[in-house]
């Protein structure tokens, strides 16, 4: 009997690059995929980091605090961004393991569909209500990084679009089989980006706005690469008129995947507003200087850098794996699940180690690295609140892949449970509880402990989960 069209005679169709998710060694498979991935999000990082490095050293500290108080309001730029791609990445790995490249071709299109539209009502919704978004952030009243906020801002929208393109295409090329294509983008955007800030900054004395400036064209960079390969011959499934069939289940598809992470960094997005909101509350009266919370926010926006640059790794590896693991998945091949999963914790592990002891030996030189001739409050509160912050860091890359790794099995309900668990359910009753007791201290004393206490549910969660697997 023949195979139904569109279903399992297309998995003899299917090119190696895909393909060999399922038969080349996961060693080999996760190091291909996670380098590139772990590439990507570092060069991805470096978008808001090198906007940091610059503006710290060519404009002045508060400037820093200016870009950490739009922080969150970027944070749901970036949220939906990875609601379409990593929810299409999925659903693409899974339907090219099933052998349904057509669905699979389908949902790229629908992908580009949602991330070009979101962006464009995003853009026009920022420059509409620009000052009312603004008056949200958490800043005190005087506070001169709300003026440097603004001037950000009201730049960043308009590259919105390119943004999400770029982003969002990211995981979808990555899922099928193609992760050098991923790095070289945003290796090309991030690479403009560092070329553009000082120039911007320091040569046409732009300030913040040439920060700016810099960052949506590196952006528009990324995207024209990205849609140029999907459009290519060289993609496994393309761009195509023809392909796209507009249907609510698959967006709905769609959704569904990608919810977990959107979750998660709309709450973080939140949870930064409540984090700038607190510096502002406890920096002037634990600092002991006028504009103390303007220069916590400075302090906490150069530790979240460092943060970002320790994650990121673990967070590419995170998603070197999801194409290996939902492939394998959806070809019912669960020894190599297994497989793929442990490995990718201990290499996220390793990271988070090597962060931790970067972080706790050499706080006060990485604090310099983004200001240096910065003031002695700033001197004096950020160092400490680094070496707090990272306390429970090596714990982190156990968590982050264990989350994810639920999406794979589909279970995505408990994905978003256990990825909101340390940014959302643990995080700020401690933030909050903390902060009552002992003031900006206890601020940055939560992170450690809602790191302790998702670790230890988490690792209940997993040991179930993998029980069940090892059934199979």
């Amino acid at each position: 009997m023949s195979d139904a069209p569109g279903t399992l005679s297309l998995k003899k169709d299917i090119p190696d690059a895909a393909g060999r998710l399922g038969t080349e060694k996961i060693s080999r498979l996760l190091l291909r995929f996670s380098i590139p991935a772990v590439t990507g999000m570092l060069v991805n990082a470096l978008y808001n980091v090198v906007d940091r490095f610059f503006v710290g050293r060519g404009v002045d500290e508060l400037a820093l605090g200016g870009l950490s108080l739009v922080l969150p309001l970027m944070t749901v730029s970036m949220a939906f961004a990875m609601l379409f791609g990593i929810g299409t990445a999925n659903m693409i790995s899974m339907r090219l393991g099933q052998g349904r490249r057509n669905e699979a071709e389908n949902a790229l299109n629908h992908c580009l569909i949602l991330l070009t539209v979101t962006g464009l009502l995003m853009t026009i919704l920022g420059l509409v209500f620009l000052d009312p978004l603004l008056s949200i952030l958490g800043a005190q009243k005087g506070s001169v990084a709300l003026d440097y906020a603004r001037r950000y801002f009201r730049i960043i929208l308009y590259g919105t679009v390119f943004m999400m393109i770029g982003f969002g295409f990211s995981h979808c090329t990555r899922a099928q089989g193609f992760p050098t294509v991923t790095m070289i983008s945003m290796i090309l955007g991030a690479g403009m980006n560092m070329i553009l800030d000082p120039l911007f900054i320091f040569v046409f004395k732009w300030g913040v706005e040439g920060a700016a400036w810099a960052t949506i064209i590196s952006q528009l960079v990324s995207a024209v690469w990205i849609l140029s390969f999907s459009l290519g011959g060289r993609a496994v499934i393309k761009l195509r008129r023809k392909s796209l069939k507009p249907s609510l289940s698959i967006v709905w598809q769609i959704l569904t995947f990608g919810s977990a992470q959107f979750l998660l960094q709309f709450i973080m997005s939140g949870v930064q507003l409540l984090y700038n909101t607190s510096m502002g509350w406890y920096g002037e009266q634990a600092l002991g200087v006028s504009n103390g919370g303007d220069i916590a926010l400075s302090g906490m926006n150069i530790n979240g850098s460092i943060t970002m640059l320790i994650l990121m790794p673990v967070f590419g590896i995170n998603q070197g794996a999801q194409p290996i693991l939902g492939y394998n998945y959806g070809a019912k091949k669960y020894r190599r699940v297994l497989q793929a999963y442990l490995w990718a914790i201990s290499a996220a592990t390793i990271i988070c180690i090597a962060g931790f002891f970067a972080g706790e030996i050499f706080p006060l030189e990485l604090v310099k690295a983004f200001a240096p001739a910065g003031s002695p409050a700033l001197l004096r509160f950020a160092p400490w609140a680094m070496r707090a912050m990272l306390l429970l860091l090596p714990l982190n890359g156990f968590q982050i892949v264990s989350a994810n790794f639920f999406v794979v099995t589909g279970r995505p309900k408990m994905s978003i449970f256990l990825t909101t668990l340390r940014q959302c359910i643990a995080f700020i009753p401690c933030m909050l509880l903390f902060g009552r007791i002992w003031g900006l201290w206890g601020v940055v004393a939560a992170a450690p402990v809602a790191d302790g206490f998702a670790f230890i549910l988490t690792g209940i969660m997993i040991i179930v989960e993998l029980k069940k697997l090892r059934q199979h």
